[in-house]
């Protein structure tokens, strides 16, 4: 890549942005096939990847619009890297989700230090251009829901600027870090079976849990008959 893209970081952002992208479906993919079998069922995890899939999508459209996408040749090497990428994590969640995991991990780390690393060396320049429309939308204008949904924090909790395109470069270096404590966990979760949730999910009080069961209880007497378990409810029947 260093060869490839020499003196071109825009493009280079834009293939890391391309094939960033595809774990995220590899993961998907795999879980609903174990789902459609019966074998496991993980709709956090699901809604966990499709907003780190999102995040990724904006970062991708950032950088189309700054110009990364115009050469076909370094399409063609994106597009052909993400598919090939694509299937080798499909066979490796299939032998070890924690190994896919970490190969997230890693290409988000390396990610991480690629941003960080251009941001410390433009900053002055960076801070003078206006950001894309499109950055403007994701991090200032636009739903938030799903921007929380991928962060290790509680939801609302970070808001960053985006009046620049210093913003937008240190923005998209802080969501791949916030990707690397999403993969740490996810491993987690694939080792020892420590559930990743939503952010948004809040924890139910015992009270709360009981009082519903309690409800639950007291509407289920209602409706069951419990000398005649064969009994069909007719409709002009009252509960």
């Amino acid at each position: 890549l260093d060869n490839l893209f020499d003196g071109r970081p825009i493009p280079r952002f834009w293939f890391l942005e391309t094939v960033a992208r595809i774990p995220y479906f590899s993961y998907t993919s795999m879980l609903h096939l174990y789902e459609s079998f019966g074998w496991w069922r993980a709709p956090e995890l699901r809604k966990v990847h499709a907003a780190e899939e999102w995040n990724e999508l904006h970062h991708l459209l950032i950088m189309e619009a700054l110009g990364g996408n115009l050469r076909w040749s370094d399409r063609f090497f994106g597009y052909h890297a993400a598919l090939v990428y694509y299937w080798l994590l499909i066979l490796v969640y299939l032998g070890s989700p924690r190994i896919a995991y970490q190969f997230m991990e890693l290409l988000e780390s390396h990610a991480v230090d690629t941003y960080g690393t251009f941001v410390r060396t433009n900053r002055e320049r960076l801070a003078r251009l206006p950001p894309p429309r499109v950055a403007t939308s994701y991090y200032a204008a636009g739903d938030m829901y799903f921007f929380d949904e991928f962060q290790m924090r509680a939801p609302g909790s970070r808001r960053p600027p985006c009046d620049n395109l210093l913003d937008v470069f240190s923005n998209i270096c802080q969501d791949e870090a916030e990707h690397v404590k999403t993969m740490r966990a996810c491993q987690d979760y694939a080792l020892v079976g420590r559930m990743v949730v939503s952010p948004h999910l809040g924890d139910s009080l015992p009270i709360e849990e009981a009082a519903k069961r309690a409800l639950w209880d007291e509407w289920a007497a209602e409706v069951n008959l419990p000398n005649d378990p064969n009994c069909v409810l007719e409709p002009s029947d009252e509960l």
